[in-house]
């Protein structure tokens, strides 16, 4: 019977579902309202073709991928995890027009980044995102995968926050998913451009890593108290000991 039950999810996760999802998400984007602050810095980079790797916290995600799916933000590939739940996701995030690599913190991730770096050094109209504090945590504290992607492809980290005062919170999940409700407005921030030296000892990654976590929290703590949304949870747990995500790339 186990046997049997496996093709059917396969089957839901691979094709019934994704296109489903898509729609679903899709329309929920298209129904938020859009409060953008300091996106320009965004749009001057891709103007001047400057390779780009946009920063995020992991519980945003769902708040940032239409609006990064718009054509005026640009081209983009993303990371995906390689689970069954991750491939369904993959086709919903391929529907809304990302290119999408395999893998996460806890499996495939360094294979993923290599193709990451290889897709964006091909094309230099792509630009790339990651969360920062990968796909299991801890939240809010950053690894060093987006520094490494941002090293590789000589681009520059652009940290962008989301928040609204009209959400659900997932609160089962490690990070505590925000979901706009239906015609919500969402406001997103983007920091200054960070410059990612293509060269750094082990202190200067360490501090690079801090400026980008302490921009991160900054950014979405003031953000947060402007729109008004509330967590009892705080934005950035204890720090964990910081590992990268591949040991070498191409």
């Amino acid at each position: 019977m186990t046997r049997q039950r496996k093709p059917v999810r396969r089957f839901l996760l691979h094709t019934i579902l994704p296109p489903i999802g898509w729609r679903m998400y899709r329309s929920l984007g298209r129904s938020w309202r859009y409060d953008s602050r300091n996106i320009e810095a965004l749009h001057r980079l891709i103007a001047a073709k400057q390779p780009v790797v946009g920063a995020f916290l992991h519980s945003r995600t769902f708040a940032l991928l239409h609006y990064f799916s718009l054509p005026e933000q640009g081209r983009w590939i993303l990371m995906c995890s390689q689970s069954r739940d991750g491939e369904a996701m993959t086709r919903i995030e391929e529907g809304l027009g990302f290119r999408v690599a395999r893998g996460s913190s806890g499996k495939g991730g360094a294979r993923a980044l290599v193709e990451m770096i290889k897709a964006q050094r091909e094309d230099r109209g792509l630009n790339s995102c990651l969360a920062i504090d990968g796909s299991r945590g801890p939240r809010g504290i950053a690894q060093l995968g987006t520094i490494t992607l941002a090293q590789k492809t000589g681009s520059v980290l652009l940290p962008v926050a989301a928040s609204t005062r009209d959400g659900w919170r997932w609160s089962r999940s490690w990070d505590r998913t925000v979901i706009p409700k239906p015609g919500a407005t969402v406001v997103v921030q983007a920091a200054d451009p960070i410059e990612v030296p293509a060269k750094m000892n082990d202190r200067e990654l360490e501090s690079l890593r801090q400026r980008l976590e302490d921009t991160m929290f900054e950014l979405h703590y003031e953000l947060d108290r402007q729109t008004g949304y509330r967590d009892e949870e705080p934005l950035r747990l204890s720090a964990a000991p910081i590992t990268c995500p591949m040991n070498t790339a191409p």
